[in-house]
């Protein structure tokens, strides 16, 4: 005798599935990011792990590119956004928030790659963001200068953050490296001159170094620099 089918289980008695919100969303796509990396953070495998519809997901984030956008402004909350120490060094404090946010992109290859293009918008950009201004202000960086410098800053730390991300994945980094190196080191002293008298200095310097010192030419060129649609031009004349 055939068993009894069995009885038929009614969807009002299965466990409903939480509600989607863009925070939790968000929160998932950074889960996903860390365990399988951000280049399998698509809005397709993103609605797998959320066990839903990708269309489901579009009413609370535009496209792939937002959703990369607000994953880095998440991580952006582990910059370290405090003031500068008791001396009062305002370049020092930028330097310092500046190269937290890089330690933030080095943690995550695949988003320093991303934030070359990515355009967060969430209260931990803004707050990155605020506290840079602050520091500006703080060493009398005329307004003007200082909404632009944000940029220049910024985009300088990022795309060091991309350019070692790549050059960490590259399939022969090291050959790369070595062969870059040897050229400077024996460049002819005929055809290339410059490059024979400097070869050991163009290779010098550990990354951390040439980094905070790439800051400090940013910051020096500000303060030098006028912003040519806010100020006048300065007068050389005697």
């Amino acid at each position: 005798m055939a068993a009894n089918p069995p009885a038929p289980r009614s969807r009002r008695e299965r466990p409903a599935k939480p509600a989607l919100t863009r925070d939790g969303i968000i929160a998932t796509a950074v889960e996903l990011m860390r365990a399988e990396g951000l280049e399998r953070v698509t809005m397709r495998r993103l609605a797998q792990q959320l066990d839903t519809g990708p269309a489901s997901l579009y009413v609370y984030v535009r496209n792939t590119a937002e959703l990369h956008a607000a994953v880095l402004d998440e991580l952006l909350g582990a910059v370290d956004l405090r003031p500068a120490g008791a001396d009062g060094d305002w370049r020092a404090g930028l330097v310092r928030i500046l190269t937290s946010y890089l330690d933030v992109l080095f943690e995550h290859p695949g988003l320093a790659r991303s934030a070359l293009t990515a355009r967060p918008s969430g209260e931990h950009y803004l707050d990155l963001v605020e506290a840079l201004l602050a520091l500006l202000n703080e060493g009398r960086v005329p307004a003007g200068r200082a909404a632009w410098a944000i940029d220049l800053l910024l985009q300088f730390a990022t795309a060091t953050a991309a350019e070692q991300a790549t050059r960490d994945q590259a399939a022969d980094a090291q050959g790369d490296w070595d062969a870059l190196t040897a050229a400077l080191l024996n460049a002819s002293g005929d055809r290339h001159p410059h490059i024979a008298a400097l070869g050991s200095e163009l290779l010098s310097g550990s990354g951390r170094a040439r980094v905070a010192w790439g800051f400090n030419v940013l910051i020096s060129g500000v303060l030098a620099a006028p912003r040519p649609d806010t100020e006048p031009p300065e007068d050389h004349q005697s």
